[in-house]
């Protein structure tokens, strides 16, 4: 079977009807214009994905995850995945500073969703519901995914406000089962959402490597602790 690769993950198809998804340690920013390389990236991105993932299906939100196949690699179920990025936004900061008159860091009264159309050739654009319908997705099933972004927006901001962090915003990505649920798929990790300690608002999350704001690794192991109380073992 074809193996996709990614900038950051490889997509490796069973035959089960399953996925292994192998996390890499690059990182890239601004289209790709940036790259790098960071030891234990991947291993980083992939248990902070599980351990979110676990926290979501706890909470009754249907994920693709179904567990961890190795250091860097998860195995998922299968999903036919919609063409969009699904964006949940508490905070302003990122593209949201440029298109409201509103300061970086002001909380928003309530959260705001975006949706994009996954195409880097394009620069994955904004798009609205009458785009996403000529592009093959219907109202109804874009409706559905906002209501899962939001319910995934509340038991997450809980649950990190919890353990003194906050939840800036967030990119999403669903794709439908065989049984014709739309399920949450792809990964939640800090390379997908900004996470600010709540106290000192320091990135933990992948503008630290876009704006240059110190160490990535030590920003990920950061909020790797803070997840799970342990030390990361990957180095």
């Amino acid at each position: 079977m074809e193996v996709y690769e990614g900038k950051a993950k490889r997509v490796i198809p069973l035959d089960d009807g399953k996925v292994i998804l192998e996390f890499k340690d690059d990182a890239t920013a601004f289209d790709g214009k940036k790259k790098a390389r960071f030891k234990g990236k991947g291993w980083l991105n992939a248990q902070i994905s599980a351990v979110l993932f676990k926290v979501l299906e706890e909470n009754g939100i249907k994920t693709h995850f179904i567990g961890i196949a190795g250091d860097n690699r998860l195995i998922v179920e299968r999903l036919k995945m919609y063409p969009l990025e699904v964006v949940v936004r508490n905070v302003v900061a990122g593209s949201l500073k440029k298109r409201l008159p509103l300061e970086e860091g002001t909380e928003l009264p309530e959260p705001i969703v975006e949706l994009y159309y996954k195409d880097d050739g394009l620069g994955d654009p904004m798009i609205n519901h009458y785009h996403a319908k000529v592009l093959g997705v219907s109202e109804e099933e874009v409706r559905e995914m906002e209501r899962i972004a939001l319910k995934v927006n509340e038991v997450l901001r809980k649950y990190f406000t919890e353990r003194g962090i906050i939840l800036v915003d967030f990119k999403l990505e669903f794709g439908k089962n065989e049984r014709g649920e739309i399920v949450l798929g792809d990964e939640i990790s800090p390379d997908t959402c900004r996470f600010w300690d709540a106290e000192t608002k320091e990135s933990l999350d992948k503008d630290v490597f876009r704006f240059d704001k110190g160490d990535l690794i030590s920003a990920y192991e950061k909020l790797y602790e803070r997840l799970t109380g342990e030390s990361p073992t990957h180095r």
